[in-house]
């Protein structure tokens, strides 16, 4: 491609959408020629920009790439059309509400040589998480064994009323709202699963979704996760620990706008047996600390590199999207009484 920069359009121009905008032109990535959104306000916007209600009328103007920062109900219907447009698209998660839409994405997607399309997990461009891949790469901490997740928050005034709250456009609670994060992050470290255990329930909230996810996984490496994501922590929280044979790792507290995950950190510690050390149980620790978050910018900087030098997208590929939703998809049926008895598996929902 040729080194002009690149022209974007945005769909969806909400908290993510704005961000998104401001990052790329802080990078100097490319150029946004068109905004779109129902209900935006574009008062504030100075610079010349065309901007409409309907999606649709950006489809025709000349555009490199399209962000796409969306309700759930509409995200996989406006990446398909973007992608029959002709243009590159960066998505935002969940890559749907469901399965069913990633899988209808994935078969469009198909037929797009030469367009790249890439889902915006930025979890996996946390500096935490990218030190903890390389340490794993040198083998110093031996095989992986097993690990355990937890995502949660507090919910907050007004959650009950918020769309992600709504199963008619989310298609499910605080496991694909947020756990989705943790679980690409399982499935990075980890490969994938093969088997799957649940309990998801609604334990405060007056939702037709989950507010609850618990989970173990297994893979055929017999390799085992445990998981909860949670709108009923009443303290936000991010932490994944991974315990291998040498040692262990944990992942705690992340780097966000509103800081309210606590400070970004790594912990390194090799295991110490009763012949190593005399003291047993409480192996020294190394403390990374991590005080700049610039994982919004790694993804846009690798989806930028991506087109412009014709390269396959790694992460927040659609086959890893296709990866996370369908152990997503596992997840919510493996509860026998939430497939059953919930509205989620009652209620058809339909593009």
């Amino acid at each position: 491609m040729s080194s002009e920069k690149l022209k974007f359009g945005i769909i969806g121009f909400g908290k993510i959408g704005r961000l998104r905008k401001e990052i790329i032109e802080k990078l100097n990535i490319g150029t946004i020629k068109a905004i779109a959104d129902p209900f935006a306000d574009f008062s504030d916007l100075d610079g010349n920009y065309f901007v409409t209600k309907d999606y649709h009328e950006l489809l025709d103007r000349k555009l490199d790439c399209l962000i796409i920062a969306t309700p759930n109900n509409i995200t996989a219907r406006t990446v398909v059309d973007g992608l029959n447009a002709g243009k590159h698209i960066f998505c935002e998660k969940p890559p749907g509400r469901n399965l069913e839409d990633v899988r209808m994405i994935q078969e469009c997607f198909k037929n797009c040589n030469g367009l790249k399309l890439k889902f915006g997990f930025n979890h996996r461009a946390h500096n935490s998480v990218i030190e903890a891949k390389r340490i794993i790469k040198s083998g110093r901490m031996g095989k992986l064994m097993w690990g355990r997740g937890l995502y949660g928050k507090s919910g907050g005034l007004n959650f009950k009323d918020e769309w992600r709250s709504n199963i008619d456009i989310s298609g499910g609670g605080i496991l694909l709202d947020q756990g989705i994060h943790m679980l690409d992050l399982l499935n990075l470290f980890f490969g994938s699963f093969t088997e799957v255990k649940s309990f998801i329930t609604n334990s405060f909230w007056e939702i037709p979704v989950e507010d609850n996810a618990f989970v173990l996984l297994k893979n055929d490496k017999n390799q085992f996760a445990s998981f909860h994501s949670s709108s009923t922590q009443w303290k936000h929280t991010f932490k994944l620990e991974l315990f291998f044979s040498e040692g262990y790792m944990v992942l705690s507290g992340l780097l966000t706008g509103s800081r309210s995950y606590g400070r970004e950190t790594l912990i390194v510690a090799k295991r110490q047996f009763e012949d190593e050390l005399e003291l047993v149980g409480n192996p020294s620790e190394e403390v990374i600390y991590f005080d700049e978050d610039k994982s919004w910018e790694i993804e846009l900087k690798d989806f930028e590199n991506c087109v412009k030098e014709n390269q396959n997208v790694v992460h927040g590929s659609i086959e890893s999207a296709v990866q996370v939703m369908g152990l997503i998809d596992r997840i919510y049926k493996s509860d026998d009484t939430w497939k059953n008895e919930n509205i989620l598996s009652q209620k058809k929902i339909l593009l």
